[in-house]
């Protein structure tokens, strides 16, 4: 089994991604979807946890040397410190605004100047939080190698906003892996796998079309 594939078996069986076509989650930005992915809770699994750190440190080699790895605030700092730990290399989180007492920081550590920066996030929607990051980084002077994230729901609106950033970015997993694991072990029927489709391919709308009467 190729990684893609186990780490979205791993992300079903500890039910950190669930799946609910009929009766749709919302998420923080307010679209609905009969997805969420919570990859706070393989923290809770050292097995799974392990995995991943591995399989992450083992993919940011295709991205280039990194002087530093920078979390984005606040799911992607622990993997990020997990990552950053197991190749031996600094770390550092960013805000997406800077703290509004103290030194009033939105970089968190100690990060040299025009370094070579892999910015880790938990999972990519359209990127946005991703590439604010990525921009504040930027107009510190460093150079960004690229994005790295556990899991991508496969939006054409995230490769955009990635290819007008000039920016790579890669996943260990992906929506097509999941719907291939779930669909395999039977956890979605065949009209299920339909309506996990479709919402993939127009989730702004998928919702106000397929299911609000």
């Amino acid at each position: 089994m190729n990684t893609e594939n186990l780490i979205a078996q791993k992300l079903l069986q500890i039910k950190a991604i669930k799946l609910s076509p009929q009766n749709p989650f919302t998420w923080a930005s307010g679209m609905r979807s009969p997805i969420y992915c919570d990859n706070r809770i393989t923290l809770s699994y050292p097995e799974v946890r392990t995995e991943i750190k591995k399989a992450m440190a083992a993919l940011s080699l295709s991205l280039g040397k990194a002087d530093i790895i920078a979390g984005v605030a606040t799911a992607g700092i622990a993997h990020g410190a997990l990552m950053a730990d197991y190749l031996d290399l600094p770390f550092c989180y960013v805000r997406s605004a800077p703290k509004g007492h103290g030194r009033k920081n939105q970089i968190e550590g100690d990060i040299k100047k025009e370094s070579r920066v892999i910015v880790v996030e938990d999972l990519i929607s359209t990127g946005g939080s991703s590439l604010e990051v990525v921009e504040i980084l930027r107009n510190e002077g460093h150079e960004i190698l690229g994005v790295l994230a556990i899991f991508d729901y496969c939006f054409q609106k995230a490769k955009e906003n990635f290819r007008n950033s000039h920016c790579k970015y890669l996943s260990l997993s992906n929506y097509n892996a999941l719907l291939d694991q779930a669909r395999a072990t039977q956890y979605i029927s065949e009209e299920e796998e339909k309506t996990l489709s479709l919402w993939n391919s127009d989730p702004e709308n998928w919702y106000q079309l397929h299911c609000k009467k």
